[in-house]
């Protein structure tokens, strides 16, 4: 990965022996490696049995959770928030761990629509919940730095499943809850 960074600053103009740049490769490396950790991250090992015995049935939110991801066509971050909800099933996850699931598939390559359905049927997979909410709103550098340049636009996705889906009611509380 250095190599291919070392060959980018060359393909730039620049002099990748210009004292800034000497470690640039090394850097840019590391931090591609930690903007991608999602792939060696397991969700079970994330989760780590944080599973709790819960009669709630009611609706779960985490809002507002803080997302970086990459662009998968431009490899360019688009930044924004994560809202989750879910309707437990006797059981309740881990606070802590419905943002850790969050980072596990932000640090892909990705598209925030796979990004969202990604994590809401995670959550329906490994909670066994009734229903699962999650809406992304998000700004992307592609469509900010480069391309159309639109500097105040701002992507919107959901993805609803079980109750979520097929109870209106159920999909207007959850929204009515977030904003």
């Amino acid at each position: 990965m250095e190599q291919a960074f070392l060959d980018i600053i060359k393909a730039t103009g620049e002099d990748p022996n210009r004292e800034g740049l000497v470690d640039t490769p090394k850097r840019a490396a590391k931090a591609m490696q930690f903007l991608t950790q999602g792939y060696d991250m397991d969700i079970d090992e994330v989760i780590n049995d944080a599973m709790f015995p819960s009669e709630t049935d009611e609706i779960i939110i985490v809002k507002d959770i803080e997302l970086y991801s990459m662009c998968e066509h431009h490899l360019l971050p688009f930044i924004g928030k994560c809202h989750v909800a879910y309707l437990p099933k006797g059981k309740v996850i881990g606070l802590s761990k419905i943002a850790r699931i969050v980072d596990v598939f932000a640090r892909r390559l990705q598209i925030q629509e796979n990004l969202t359905s990604q994590i809401a049927h995670c959550i329906i997979d490994k909670t066994n919940a009734a229903g699962a909410a999650v809406i992304i709103e998000a700004k992307h550098m592609c469509m900010m730095m480069r391309g159309v340049e639109k500097q105040n636009s701002t992507m919107t996705t959901s993805c609803m499943l079980g109750a979520f889906r097929s109870s209106p009611s159920t999909r207007n509380e959850f929204l009515s809850l977030i904003s």
